[in-house]
């Protein structure tokens, strides 16, 4: 028994003192919410991050997708493929403008959905593609952007994961059609709660603002208009503040992130899946930025990840998480015709995926710690 060591999370934020401080600053200012000058200077820093892009935040990276299905056009009667494997708001935000999702089994190596079966699933009702670069690791971009290009589909980048991840030595989000992020507080990025949408056009930018506060155009002292139905998913500049906080140091978080992806690899030793049955992430280190490092179980039976989990808390003190249950098998997509035996690597990896601890305060000593643990909860 070893829960007496420190507990170790799943994963953390960090933010300095420097970002505290300035966060003072803006409740000081009287200037909390909509249209506040840390919001705009964040945008601004976010669309030189991606290459000059048109760039608006939000305060969730669920809304953002919903709001580039929305630019697109996209409603009843289209159809947009995407994962079982995600965070059920992907498939959510399908339903939320009133199209219906089509799923397309997993890849079983990189976890993200599969092209292959993607361009399968394509009829005429199709309208657009909404991929997740699970982890942080992107799909074949090349690919993808080809099977859009010849159906004439548009592309909502579920990025949530993917901030500082790259595709050819361009980062995720300088490229491509909508790309979605989430600065949610377990992303390398965070805000807190939040996100942001890339664009296409100062045209888009425009509508995506109409959309995050109830459709409103302003002009002049008193002017005022509404021609379409928005919400309110507008950032605050207490959140956008501890963005740019964070945007100083993503690089050296990104990098952190890889080093320590690289030790979880290298402890576990090159015979690790040999060993235990379970199967370690691609080591993709020219593409992905490390959001989650995640292992695969050797499936042995009904309460396997839940007694693993269990017992690296309980025995070693090691939070875990899982990402993420399959869409398809919840009640309410059930309710639509979905059943299991449909999408068997998602079911599979659904079952079985159990996310380590990851993130920027933990140190090469804390992979060591985790890698044996893990070890110890296998070997029994």
């Amino acid at each position: 028994m070893t829960a007496t060591l420190p507990f170790l999370p799943f994963s953390k934020p960090t933010i300095d003192e420097d970002t505290i401080a300035m966060v003072g600053d803006v409740l000081r200012s009287g200037w909390l919410t909509n249209g506040g000058p840390k919001v705009a200077e964040f945008e601004k820093q976010l669309s030189a991050y991606f290459g000059g892009r048109p760039v608006r935040t939000f305060n969730s990276g669920t809304c953002t997708m919903e709001i580039a299905l929305r630019i697109a056009g996209i409603g009843p009667g289209d159809e947009v493929i995407t994962t079982p494997i995600s965070w059920v708001a992907t498939a959510n935000v399908i339903l939320e403008v009133g199209a219906t999702p089509v799923f397309a089994d997993i890849d079983p190596v990189t976890r993200n959905i599969d092209l292959d079966k993607v361009e399968a699933a394509i009829t005429p009702r199709t309208r657009a593609i909404i991929p997740v670069y699970l982890a942080g690791l992107p799909v074949d971009m090349d690919r993808l952007y080809a099977i859009a290009k010849k159906h004439n589909l548009r592309v909502v980048e579920d990025a949530a994961q993917a901030f500082g991840s790259t595709w050819k030595g361009q980062r995720i989000g300088a490229f491509g059609d909508f790309v979605s992020f989430s600065f949610q507080v377990n992303k390398n990025l965070t805000t807190g709660e939040g996100g942001c949408l890339v664009m296409n056009t100062p045209e888009e930018a425009v509508l995506a603002e109409k959309y995050r506060l109830q459709g409103v155009t302003r002009s002049g002292v008193d002017g005022i208009d509404v021609d379409v139905l928005g919400g309110k998913y507008n950032m605050t500049d207490i959140a956008a503040a501890i963005g740019l906080g964070q945007m100083k140091t993503i690089d050296a978080v990104t990098a952190h992130r890889a080093e320590l992806a690289r030790h979880y690899f290298d402890t576990f030793g090159a015979d690790f899946e040999a060993r235990t049955g379970a199967q370690l992430p691609v080591q993709a280190f020219d593409t992905s930025n490390w959001h989650l490092f995640q292992i695969i179980l050797p499936d042995r039976g009904p309460n396997t990840r839940a007694d693993f989990m269990t017992a690296l808390k309980n025995e070693h003190n090691i939070a875990t998480g899982f990402h993420y249950a399959a869409i398809h098998l919840f009640t309410m997509y059930r309710e639509r015709g979905f059943h299991e035996g449909m999408f068997p690597e998602s079911e599979r990896i659904g079952r079985l995926t159990v996310t380590l601890p990851m993130f920027a305060a933990m140190t090469k000593a804390d992979v060591e710690r985790v890698v044996g643990a893990v070890n110890a909860v296998l070997a029994k």
